[in-house]
């Protein structure tokens, strides 16, 4: 057996295409199980436009997003947690409070993949599956916008908790005056002993505010822009199924108009300077059979 261990910036093209072979055999398990257990999901995302547009994989893209309602991502943690032991980890903030997100990472057990700004994150970080939860928003505008944006702020407290520089996405003047101040916070929150499961349970609570109401819409409260990810359940359900690579992938009802709303004319590849994916600071794809 041997074991691959990268430094870079950049994927060369056999790194990228072998990380998602290994993503792709994550994704098989996923899907098996959820099917097993008639636990519904979606996926979303770069995840949907690389279906839509190739069938796969967008060509420099190197992560799968799995979304779930509450409820089904509560059942999915709960049963991978035991079906999965030994060869994948559940990471979040309530298995490790280390962590610094609010989604959930189905993690390989003995691989590595630790991006640049969580290089010094006390936590393992494997190869993973990215898995979201969408929770009820309140159908009043104003009600979801508090609640949405509650959420938002915290969550990117937790962030900061950790990452004294988080990546932005901004350039220039701006960039660097938010940068101060991330440090700035970041800086505070360590020398009063900010509690990061502190953080995580005021985000949780803004979000969840409304699980227990029928709302028409759901929402992701964490993305970089707090309002990007909102969507009405009717263009989620029922799933639809679409071909990913060699997997079936259930993707909301209305993939085509959600894809438009967040990204504009999906099908339309971008300029180079805008194909962006997460190179990692170290890469480890863990040991190999013989």
């Amino acid at each position: 057996m041997h074991c691959i261990v990268m430094f870079y910036r950049e994927y060369d093209e056999p790194t990228l295409k072998r990380l998602q072979q290994t993503e792709m055999d994550m994704l098989h398990d996923f899907v098996d199980l959820c099917e097993r257990h008639h636990i519904d999901y979606f996926a979303g995302g770069g995840t949907g436009i690389g279906a839509l547009r190739h069938g796969g994989f967008i060509p420099w893209d190197d992560d799968i997003d799995l979304c779930f309602a509450r409820k089904d991502y509560d059942r999915f943690l709960e049963i991978a947690q035991k079906e999965f032991a030994g060869k994948y980890t559940i990471l979040n903030t309530e298995e490790n409070p280390n962590y610094p997100l609010m989604t959930t990472r189905l993690v390989k057990n003995g691989t590595s993949f630790r991006e640049e700004c969580f290089k010094d994150v006390d936590c393992d970080l494997g190869i993973f599956l990215d898995l979201y939860c969408f929770d009820n928003i309140a159908d009043d505008d104003k009600a979801m916008k508090h609640q949405v944006l509650w959420a938002w702020f915290w969550g990117k407290l937790l962030v900061l908790r950790s990452v004294a520089r988080p990546t932005l996405y901004m350039h220039g003047a701006k960039a660097k005056l938010v940068t101060a101040c991330c440090v700035f916070g970041h800086a505070c929150m360590k020398l009063f002993h900010i509690s990061k499961k502190f953080l995580y349970r005021k985000a949780k609570k803004h979000a969840i505010a409304y699980q227990n109401t029928s709302t028409r819409r759901m929402a992701w409260c964490f993305d970089p822009d707090p309002y990007a990810c909102i969507l009405n359940r009717d263009d989620i359900y029922p799933t639809r199924k679409i071909l990913f690579g060699d997997v079936e992938l259930r993707f909301p009802n209305h993939l085509e108009e959600y894809l438009t709303r967040k990204y504009g004319d999906y099908m339309q590849m971008p300029p180079e300077d805008k194909r962006h994916n997460h190179p990692p600071y170290d890469l480890d794809f863990g040991e190999e059979p013989q």
